[in-house]
């Protein structure tokens, strides 16, 4: 009876332990370095807001933080390497609306954003800025509307893609407005803009960031942003919500993402050091200057707020028809 009793006492013993050595371990974290997966290209608006804010948290957390640009497949490619990644709270990744849309537009997705990740806090976010060429002749988004109704298949909107938030927020516009807009899609806003500004397209829906010298320059003309307010880097430029279609209120975000399985004290110490890092003057300030507007919300309104995002998207792709195999 003695033995008997002895093995389930050695085996609370050695949980005890394995328990005691993750704390301790805990205790320590972060030990080495960290990386931040960024699924796009270098010099891009996720980019460089996940490096802003990875030097300020570095300085919280005591380590530095390599930032590794792992671009393809629309931000596909990183966030499956995120996913698949140690949850040991040393690999991130920096996820953002495209992720979003890309869990009802993939027809095949190796991950799912919200089952195999863990979200800590919303970074930046930033509206989508309707812009036309100069030669359009209307000056707000009901003149615009009026303009492709009367030219019904003539006028066209280009996008960074299929699916992107530019594309789905074009045809929200078309539906609201009661008309049917040409879509073109390209493999990169970049791409799209020159030729909107070049005039082989007429409209587009773009992130506020990469289109903000252009308009200020007078080579886009800027009729409305997405969202309730105004933006304080175009005071002139109304709201949708001022306009006939105030369900315009798409906006692309910037998050980090833990991998799912990630130590709950890991998550919470990240967590924290993102909202501190985004609520430091400077950063705050790097960010605004880049045309995003800083949130650093926390872990429990970030995820639910993902959640939200996701069921949102499916319905705009389900009513665009846009798929990817």
């Amino acid at each position: 009876m003695y033995k008997k009793a002895i093995a389930p006492l050695r085996s609370l013993a050695v949980a005890t332990a394995l328990a005691v050595t993750s704390l301790s371990a805990m205790a320590d974290y972060p030990d080495h370095p960290l990386r931040i997966i960024v699924p796009f290209a270098a010099g891009g608006a996720t980019d460089v807001i996940a490096r802003t804010v990875a030097q300020a948290m570095s300085a919280r957390l005591g380590q530095s933080i390599v930032v590794e640009n792992k671009a393809g497949a629309n931000g596909n490619i990183g966030a499956v390497s995120a996913a698949r990644s140690d949850p040991d709270g040393y690999t991130l990744l920096m996820a953002t609306s495209s992720h979003a849309i890309n869990a009802s537009l993939y027809q095949k997705l190796n991950y799912s954003l919200t089952r195999d990740f863990v979200g800590l806090s919303n970074l930046a976010s930033v509206p989508l800025l309707l812009v036309v060429n100069p030669s359009v002749p209307a000056n707000s988004a009901s003149e615009l509307a009026a303009y492709a109704k009367a030219h019904a298949g003539r006028v066209n909107y280009a996008s960074g893609g299929t699916g992107t938030a530019s594309h789905l927020a074009g045809e929200q516009f078309s539906t609201l407005a009661g008309t049917k807009m040409t879509h073109v899609a390209y493999k990169g806003g970049a791409q799209a803009l020159n030729d909107v500004m070049g005039g082989q397209v007429q409209i587009m829906f773009a992130n506020l960031p990469e289109v903000l010298a252009q308009v200020q320059s007078g080579k886009l003309k800027a009729l409305a942003v997405t969202g309730s307010k105004r933006h304080a880097a175009l005071p002139d430029v109304p709201a949708f919500s001022e306009t006939p279609f105030p369900g315009m209120t798409a906006r692309s975000w910037f998050g980090l993402f833990a991998p799912a399985g990630t130590p709950p004290a890991a998550v919470e110490k990240l967590a924290q050091a993102i909202v501190q890092s985004v609520a430091d003057p400077a950063v705050k300030e790097r960010l605004k200057g880049l045309g995003a507007d800083p949130v650093g919300d926390d872990q429990a309104a970030f995820q639910k707020y993902v959640n939200q995002e996701v069921a949102r998207w499916a319905v705009l792709v389900r009513q665009s028809g846009a798929t990817v195999d």
